[in-house]
């Protein structure tokens, strides 16, 4: 069975006071090279960005990561990857410390900390 991780960017990216509020593109692009390289045990990883972070990477499949800019807010372009994923029959996680999408994804997939994603890029 394949695997997916669905990635919560903003949640992610703000896990950390590095300063990416003053460059949320720069950020999301750190984010998305450093996924590139990660050493992640899922085939595949969703990167969801929205807002000003879509600048940082284009949507699209690079690789194993597949970048989304969510057309609304980006808790729902995250619910429907992760459902989209769990529908095809893959296990799914979701990065996020978020507990409203934690909840809205609890049926159908797993769901890890931002931290836990941190300590492998």
């Amino acid at each position: 069975m394949s695997s997916v991780l669905v990635v919560d960017a903003a949640n992610v990216v703000g896990a950390r006071p590095d300063g990416w509020w003053k460059d949320r593109a720069g950020a999301a692009r750190r984010l998305h090279e450093a996924l590139l390289v990660a050493d992640i045990e899922y085939d595949v990883v969703v990167l969801v960005l929205e807002g000003q972070a879509k600048s940082g990477a284009k949507a699209g499949r690079d690789a194993h990561v597949r970048t989304v800019h969510a057309a609304r807010d980006g808790d729902s372009a995250i619910v429907a990857e992760a459902r989209s994923a769990a529908d095809r029959g893959q296990r799914v996680a979701v990065v996020t410390a978020d507990r409203a999408l934690q909840a809205n994804v609890s049926g159908f997939a797993a769901t890890l900390s931002p931290t836990w994603l941190l300590d492998r890029l």
